[in-house]
């Protein structure tokens, strides 16, 4: 009818969910694997040499079976994303806005304050994700919350110079992924990832509809990559991205801790939503309710789609998966809620 697209503006509208089925089926192995090692909100992994690196907080630790987590380093803020160049030399992206390649302060376009990931290409170049132009890494909820999409692309050459802007636009780009010369990045508010070309910063879309977060990618040893999920969608988050005048009152009158938002970890306060009916039922938290948090990592293949999935389910506790790194045959998984490092056999699923 004529009038449809005018009536369709009082209409309501239906709140939809990618299912968790196919390659997304759940599953226990994030819940069932070993602590590799305990730290707390382990963030950032890193494979530098014959080393595995983590973030926790403001410093690097260096991770090894059956050893205490050993100190590596100190930053003046929360180290915000790890890299390491084809040189060895650790490149570290703060909460300040800070860029250090080798202890040194690396010069930065106005306007980059927010790194949320870094990736060196093949070829040397080193690319940079800013997550917001608008709030800081840790403030990553309020961009969420303001619909936010300032987010850019970076790239520096791999004989140095200034970095050169590659696209923007991006509602929170979290992770990178280098293929040849161009690049992949998970865009996070999105729910996809999308490959931009360096010379143009043209974007194709490779993978949409997931059932959560992207955050940070890293390579898998057969060409194809790995892809963490940091958190879950719901229904009543999506819906609440859709009511403006609630989201806005929520945000100035709620602490963010206790926003009808995203999490890392849920269930340790007693004033945290989404607590009760369909959550638990006897007292039992049940493994397919509607969490705030999860903890999800996908196995794409060299064709960048799903194979297969780790989960901790919403009644587990290795939530807040924000990265992995395969390393000598085993793949480390960050559990940023769950305060440990995992070993999981990569070869066998």
């Amino acid at each position: 009818m004529i009038l449809d697209p005018i009536l369709d503006l009082f209409r309501g509208k239906a709140v939809t969910i990618p299912p968790l089925d196919g390659a997304f089926r759940p599953n226990t192995q994030l819940d069932d694997a070993p602590a590799f090692a305990e730290l707390t909100e382990p963030d950032n992994l890193l494979s530098a040499g014959d080393k595995l690196l983590a973030s926790s907080g403001n410093a690097v630790y260096s991770i090894a079976a059956g050893t205490a987590p050993k100190l590596v380093e100190t930053f003046a803020s929360t180290v915000t994303a790890l890299a390491f160049s084809p040189s060895g030399e650790l490149t570290v992206g703060l909460e300040s806005g800070k860029l250090l390649v080798g202890g040194r302060d690396v010069s930065r376009p106005a306007g980059v304050s927010c790194i949320t990931a870094l990736a060196y290409a093949g070829d040397g170049a080193l690319w940079l994700a800013n997550g917001s132009a608008e709030f800081a890494p840790s403030q990553w909820a309020a961009d969420l919350m303001k619909k936010g999409a300032s987010g850019s692309l970076w790239k520096q050459d791999a004989a140095g110079g200034t970095f050169r802007k590659v696209a923007g636009a991006i509602a929170f780009p979290y992770g990178l992924h280098p293929i040849g010369r161009d690049v992949l990045v998970s865009e996070s508010w999105r729910h996809q990832l999308i490959r931009f070309e360096a010379a143009s910063g043209s974007r194709s879309t490779v993978l949409t509809h997931l059932p959560g977060y992207p955050a940070r990618l890293s390579p898998a040893a057969d060409g194809g990559a790995w892809l963490t999920l940091f958190a879950p969608r719901n229904r009543l988050i999506e819906f609440v991205l859709q009511e403006t005048h609630y989201r806005q009152d929520m945000i100035e009158q709620v602490p963010p801790a206790y926003w009808i938002a995203p999490a890392l970890a849920s269930s340790r306060s007693f004033l945290q939503p989404l607590q009760c009916g369909g959550i638990r039922t006897m007292g039992i938290h049940k493994p397919w309710s509607p969490s705030r948090s999860y903890g999800l990592v996908v196995r794409l293949d060299q064709n960048m789609q799903p194979r297969f999935s780790l989960h901790s389910r919403a009644n587990g506790i290795r939530h807040g998966i924000c990265s992995v790194v395969e390393k000598d045959g085993e793949l480390f998984v960050a559990s940023k809620g769950g305060d440990c490092v995992l070993a999981v056999d990569a070869g066998g699923f």
